[in-house]
């Protein structure tokens, strides 16, 4: 299976989706995930339907 999102992409939780998160690597059909503007916070893991594209430097809402 490939992974919808690349490392260094930005992307969104879908429970916060206010929060910017950057793709940090993709391993077993989980994302490890860093917080763009605190990037020395500890690291978010989600499955692939937990997360949303980035697009068009504006938050996506479903």
């Amino acid at each position: 299976m490939e992974n919808k999102y690349k490392e260094g992409e930005i992307v969104y939780a879908q429970i916060d989706p206010g929060l910017k998160l950057v793709i940090r690597r993709y391993v077993d059909r989980i994302y490890y995930c860093k917080i763009q503007d605190e990037p020395n916070r500890k690291e978010l893991v989600y499955f692939e339907r937990e997360i949303l594209p980035f697009i068009n430097n504006t938050e996506v809402h479903t």
